[in-house]
């Protein structure tokens, strides 16, 4: 692994922050080089606009007052810091520009035009469906202002079902998600099952 890289996995190691968000960056990286198997792509952006994407939502990098926190837009933040960050381990200068507009266009509202932003966006979608999506909406359950109770994530899960995979770009993405949303789709009708208007 090139030095940069080692360098950029250990800060984001350092800084990952509650710890269980170090997985996502890993994961994220992996799935978008699946994704992208069939496809011409660069992989140092892929890899730096993987690893950087989410530093702005990171304790220690992002409000922590709750009223400012509500209004917190993570990407110019963290485009700013990933430019000072990469540039400072030895990433290639002139491709700071394209991990710049990955991470502008990593959120499912954005329409990525890159081969890299969409094989990130396609991703960073998979990632919040199946098991896996599951698990990381309800970690945030008590520890989130957004989510206090077990009932305030549904509605995030339920969305999740139902809008994200319509905004994949990718033919690969959009094959790995069937099973993904199935899987949602099975555990939202067991805790409706299970608990139904009692969920709290």
């Amino acid at each position: 692994m090139p030095e940069w890289r080692e360098s950029v996995v250990e800060f984001v190691r350092a800084n990952a922050l509650p710890v269980d968000k170090f997985g996502h960056q890993p994961r994220l990286y992996a799935l978008a080089c699946k994704i992208g198997h069939a496809l011409a792509f660069d992989d140092d952006i892929l890899f730096a606009a993987a690893w950087m994407h989410d530093l702005g939502v990171f304790v220690g990098h992002r409000p922590e007052d709750p009223a400012q926190l509500a209004r917190w837009d993570h990407v110019p933040y963290t485009i700013a810091r990933s430019r000072e960050l990469l540039a400072g381990c030895g990433f290639p200068p002139q491709k700071l520009d394209a991990v710049a507009e990955a991470i502008r266009t990593h959120q499912p509202l954005d329409t990525p035009r890159a081969i890299e932003a969409i094989l990130l966006r396609d991703a960073d979608i998979l990632e919040q469906l199946g098991a896996v999506g599951a698990l990381r909406a309800i970690a945030k359950v008590g520890r989130d202002n957004r989510f206090p109770t077990f009932s305030a994530v549904i509605p995030v899960l339920r969305n999740a079902v139902e809008t994200l995979p319509g905004k994949l770009q990718t033919d690969s993405a959009k094959a790995l998600a069937a099973a993904r949303v199935e899987l949602l789709r099975h555990l939202l009708a067991a805790i409706e099952s299970e608990a139904g208007a009692l969920l709290y």
